[in-house]
């Protein structure tokens, strides 16, 4: 059986001299997800492959004749994904599956351009669901599997999240993976757990898969660093040597966190690494001192909001006060803070720019994402919103773009406080500084944010003339 996997980028990749210094414009870091279930099909099925839009052009010619595509799709990916799906399905004779984390949360859309769903995270489904198709029979005992029969909707249940996650994902089963990987705009990553026991209303994470954490065991979470090390450093000179520990949750078991860390210290790797983290780490001095040791350079801290009304409305568990706490002792540890924000809370007003500029300022944030409010079908705030989305089912601008009506604020200022923000933290006076006074790998990565925020901030700029069109259609009119 001929197997492919595809992962349809949002704006495929294409040759470009931005890709050396402008992140997710024309390139960005595949994903670890296909690769992980390539690997586990690799174990029983000789032809199997997966593409990144990421990274490369799909080789059409190799594809098309497949007898099995899995598609993995990520809400801002997901219009993609059912464009390269019709495509097959008019070309093709392949059995075309859908997964990931927008087909787990919206499985009858994404039947529309598919044969099968399979939802969840597929660690421990894939193979049984494979070998019925292999044997020319449906997937019935595979839980979470979909698809339909005439008008029929067959559904096997809800996924089981898997136990066993220790598969060390082989990147070379990604086409021209190993050849990209030399770009300093791509960064190794590894996986060690799953799940997070917290319940933020906007989470799609935790509404695909559940609130309960599982872990990689210590010697998996090591191996998976030094071969990923190896696959993008291998006879290279990388100036951004920088591996990214993706977890969403990587401190919610902490004897395992603190495990982790140390098998990382008492293997001798010599590395930088980041990792993203609540707040809550902050306050925890023996894993600061455990992360600092084992090379972790920064947390990427998911801050969020600035008000105490928008952490209740969300039910993120934070207050303002400890996050300021907080991100004071992590740099007392020697740790940078990076900030991740979300512009769009029901209570934002014009000034929340520069309200989170000053903080970023006042604080010594050395980096941000800003995201606008996002509303994926499947968590409770798309139920209590979705009367203000602005247009239904366009998930392609999931990346950040404004997409909702917020109570305070228009559409169109609500965009232009996200520019304003970007702009002045990433200034050419702070680009300077940064040149100036800043050393080494904290150097290079401001100066490669300096470009890719000049980079978000046009496209955010060429999409206010749409907001606009979109607030005069829907302008209250005068009464008599």
């Amino acid at each position: 059986m001929k197997i492919r996997f595809l992962e349809p980028g949002n704006r495929p990749y294409r040759r470009s001299l931005l890709n050396y210094f402008v992140y997710e414009r024309t390139i960005r870091t595949p994903s670890n997800g296909i690769l992980t279930l390539a690997t586990i099909l690799k174990r029983e099925y000789d032809d199997v492959l997966c593409y990144s839009e990421s990274i490369s052009h799909i080789r059409w010619k190799d594809v098309l004749d497949a007898d099995l595509i899995f598609i993995s799709i990520f809400t801002f990916s997901a219009e993609r994904g059912y464009v390269l799906a019709d495509y097959i399905r008019a070309h093709s004779g392949a059995t075309v599956v859908f997964g990931g984390l927008h087909a787990t949360l919206n499985g009858e859309e994404a039947l529309e351009h598919g044969d099968y769903v399979l939802r969840g995270e597929g660690d421990e489904s894939i193979l049984p669901f494979v070998r019925a198709l292999a044997a020319g029979e449906r997937p019935a005992s595979v839980p979470g599997a979909l698809w339909r029969e005439g008008e029929t909707l067959v559904d096997t249940g809800a996924p089981v999240p898997p136990r066993d996650i220790d598969t060390i994902p082989d990147r070379n089963l990604l086409y021209r993976f190993q050849k990209m990987a030399g770009h300093n705009t791509l960064w190794p990553q590894v996986h060690a757990s799953r799940g997070c026991p917290h319940c933020c209303d906007y989470c799609a994470l935790v509404a695909a898969f559940g609130r309960t954490v599982r872990t990689r065991s210590p010697e998996a979470v090591v191996e998976d660093i030094r071969q990923a090390i190896d696959f993008f450093d291998r006879k290279r000179r990388r100036l951004a040597k920088m591996l990214w520990i993706t977890d969403d949750n990587f401190f919610a078991d902490r004897a395992w966190a603190v495990s982790v860390l140390n098998a990382i210290i008492e293997s001798g790797i010599q590395y930088a690494f980041t990792i993203q983290a609540r707040y809550e780490v902050g306050f925890d001095d023996e894993m600061l001192e455990l992360l600092k040791r084992a090379g972790f350079q920064e947390l990427a801290l998911g801050i969020e909001f600035l008000e105490n009304e928008a952490f209740a409305s969300y039910h993120k568990k934070s207050t303002y006060q400890e996050v300021c706490d907080a991100v004071a002792n992590i740099q007392r540890h020697g740790l940078r803070t990076r900030g991740l924000f979300i512009f769009g809370a029901d209570n934002h007003t014009p000034g929340i720019g520069e309200r989170l500029a000053a903080f970023v300022e006042e604080h010594h944030i050395s980096g941000i994402l800003i995201q606008s409010m996002y509303f994926i079908p499947g968590t409770p705030v798309y139920e209590s919103h979705k009367d203000r989305l602005l247009w239904q089912g366009d998930w392609a601008r999931c990346v950040g773009k404004v997409v909702h009506r917020p109570e305070r604020i228009t559409p169109v200022e609500l965009q232009q406080e996200i520019i304003l923000a970007s702009r002045r933290i990433y200034s050419c006076k702070n680009l300077l500084h940064a040149l100036v006074c800043k050393r080494g790998l904290e150097r290079i990565l401001f100066l490669g944010e300096y470009f890719w925020q000049a980079s978000v901030r046009a496209d955010l700029k060429k999409d206010i003339k749409l907001l606009r069109a979109w607030e005069a259609e829907h302008r209250p009119q005068p009464v008599g």
